[in-house]
């Protein structure tokens, strides 16, 4: 394998600005599917509230883990992750939650707009943050091939060989022979 010349790497752009692109309309596009369910579970939850009460069963400790609130609903048990608790609640204590009607997973904390914080906020700062850098990236590789548009089409072409009449194509002009087990004399 030949390394790239000097000329020829200045020539081609880092492939990181292509993995930076892609990733960035990656987060974009997850990001505002975080926040567009966000919303729309919001949306159920005002269309037909149903009060129901809750009881605290985990307190966020840490950075792996999230408040956690069990509630009944339909007759089953249900729990609930990562929502606002007032200050100070306590493992046990009861809280007051507002579920979806038609929905009984939708569920947020009385008075609040929006079922878990982390949703809203993060999908607020990352989507505009990945879209400008989605947006700087494809303008720098974008400069680069108006720039250098003879590096490009060097890198595009492809050569397709077809072997002549009777020779197999992918030996270099030589005849390849079949190895049979036994080798010829099992042949005859």
């Amino acid at each position: 394998m030949r390394a790239a010349s000097p000329d020829r790497a200045r020539r081609r752009p880092a492939r990181g600005w292509y993995v930076g692109a892609v990733l960035s309309a990656v987060v974009a596009v997850g990001m505002c599917l975080l926040g567009w369910r966000q919303a729309d579970q919001a949306d159920r939850i005002d269309a037909h509230p149903v009060r129901v009460e809750g009881t605290v069963t985990q307190l966020p400790g840490g950075s792996g883990s999230y408040s956690q609130v069990a509630y009944l609903a339909d007759g089953r048990r249900l729990t609930a992750a990562d929502l606002w608790l007032p200050e100070g609640a306590q493992l046990g204590d009861p809280v007051c939650l507002e579920r979806a009607a038609d929905d009984p997973g939708a569920v947020r904390v009385c008075g609040k707009t929006y079922p878990q914080p982390v949703g809203v906020g993060l999908a607020q700062t990352s989507v505009p943050t990945a879209a400008l850098l989605c947006l700087l990236c494809l303008y720098r590789i974008r400069r680069f091939r108006r720039a250098h548009p003879a590096a490009e089409a060097e890198g595009r072409g492809f050569t397709v060989a077809f072997a002549a009449e009777g020779m197999p194509a992918l030996t270099n002009g030589k005849r390849s022979r079949r190895r049979r087990k036994g080798g010829r004399r099992a042949l005859r």
